[in-house]
């Protein structure tokens, strides 16, 4: 399960060991460590980092074929994990040592930086392989992080981009050695927290405010 530690200024959030999906427990222990991080006061930046081999493989697919009754409230709860991250009122920073997939790739976007590993690992968005249409806010969500080319060629084709190819492309924000991905996010985060104000978090939800409204949307959230 998650866990969350501080670094001076800077929140370490580590999602997991394992693939890292988001089941309903993941899900509200994420929530609950965002919670501490809005209560503390002062200077704060988030690093949402991982351990192992994947950042995130995205939704738990087992979770939901076996809750089918369940499907549109699992993914209102994950829109509302999208939509928290991409409006917090401080710097956030994912940190992206391994495999970064499908719903995890969108959770990564969310954040306001992605630093990611140069040489092995892959940030990709499998939905037109695996036949699981985007919902309209998860496209709103990749649409307003990406150039439209990259959007285009991400979502279309499920291409897997390697560390210096999503630099290139403009997935990420940095491309480093394995041993210091942490260590970058963390550098990059604790440079911007004296940016957590109210103010960021009214900047973030009028840049966004279009893919909000929709991850926001509980009456019909797969369109």
């Amino acid at each position: 399960m998650p866990t969350l530690d501080r670094q001076g200024d800077v929140f370490v959030l580590d999602l997991g060991d394992g693939e890292n999906r988001f089941h309903p427990d993941w899900i509200a222990s994420v929530d609950s460590a965002l919670d501490e991080v809005e209560k503390a006061e002062g200077p704060k930046a988030l690093v949402t980092a991982a351990t192992g081999k994947f950042w995130s493989n995205g939704l738990d697919l087992d979770w939901l074929l076996a809750h089918a009754e369940e499907h549109r409230n699992y993914v209102v709860s994950v829109h509302a994990l999208f939509a928290r991250v991409l409006s917090l009122p401080l710097v956030t920073v994912a940190a992206l040592q391994g495999h970064t997939f499908a719903a995890g790739a969108m959770l990564s976007l969310a954040h306001d930086f992605r630093v990611m590993r140069a040489d092995r690992g892959f940030w990709c968005l499998p939905e037109a392989d695996i036949h699981i249409p985007f919902t309209p806010g998860m496209s709103a969500l990749i649409q307003s992080r990406l150039t439209p080319q990259t959007a285009h060629e991400a979502m279309v084709t499920a291409r897997r981009f390697g560390g210096e190819e999503a630099l290139a492309a403009g997935v990420v924000d940095r491309a480093v050695p394995e041993d210091a991905v942490r260590a970058t996010a963390v550098e990059l985060a604790g440079a911007l927290a004296g940016k957590a104000s109210g103010t960021l978090g009214t900047i973030k939800s009028r840049m966004y405010g279009p893919a909000l409204e929709l991850l926001r949307d509980t009456t019909d959230p797969m369109g």
